[in-house]
């Protein structure tokens, strides 16, 4: 092992071997904790272990921190994508929510469910779909070694409600107004289901705002243009005259 500049240049393979092949480890996956100088981490001769995470210009790049904790990292390997596993929701934050998952190593947190994952349904914020403390059971998507985290979903255990509302699109319904922006308004059209109705839609005149027209909490007629199951988005248009 040696030091070149902010990376580490490992041997791989034993000492005294044949074949043995120089490794790189950039000083960003040296250790989970900031690292100034990775000679503060290791020092020249020490065996370590890494992990292998690709090739870059002909050279092996290795990474240590995915091996820093080894009970951590045997718990994150023998989580596998697909697999459904459950646990205790920590926080939540404006883009997703922690998850202490069953059996992972004390005082650490290694669940992740990222804000679209949580739910099917229309929400402004992760608040509305999870809570601290609350239990959770859902779909792993991805174990990330290098960063210590589990990624899950919890809406792929769930049935998608925009597949049964397909079979609203032409028919006219009535909703309550959830949001006004500069180009129209969204409407619940069902529980969790939200439209967009265009402002070119709401008037045969060209207002200067949709506010003129529709107020938030407004009920309104709409009939179902389009509902795109890929981009679970619904358009919305004014009722045939």
């Amino acid at each position: 092992m040696e030091f070149d500049g902010e990376d580490v240049l490992v041997l791989v393979g034993e000492p005294d071997g044949e074949g043995g092949e120089v490794g790189r480890i950039p000083r960003g996956e040296v250790s989970i904790r900031p690292v100034d100088d990775p000679s503060r981490i290791f020092t020249v001769g020490q065996e370590i272990e890494a992990e292998e995470i690709g090739c870059w210009q002909g050279q092996l790049r290795l990474s240590a921190r995915a091996c820093e904790n080894p009970a951590l990292r045997a718990f994150l390997v023998a989580v596998q994508p697909g697999q459904i596993v459950s646990g205790t929701v920590s926080s939540v934050h404006d883009f997703g929510v922690f998850v202490h998952l069953d059996g992972e190593p004390v005082g650490l947190c290694t669940g992740f469910v990222r804000g679209p994952e949580l739910t099917w349904l229309h929400i402004d914020h992760p608040s509305e779909a999870a809570e601290a403390g609350q239990r959770v059971t859902g779909e792993v998507l991805m174990s990330e070694t290098r960063y210590g985290q589990v990624s899950i979903s919890l809406k792929a255990l769930l049935d998608d409600p925009f597949v049964p509302f397909a079979e609203q699109e032409g028919h006219v319904l009535s909703g309550t107004v959830t949001k006004i922006l500069p180009f129209g308004a969204f409407v619940r059209v069902a529980p969790g289901i939200e439209g967009l109705l265009h402002l070119s839609e709401m008037s045969d005149s060209v207002p200067g705002s949709p506010d003129r027209l529709v107020a938030v909490g407004d009920r309104i007629a709409v009939r179902v243009a389009e509902v795109d199951l890929q981009r679970h988005r619904v358009r919305l248009c004014a009722p045939a005259s």
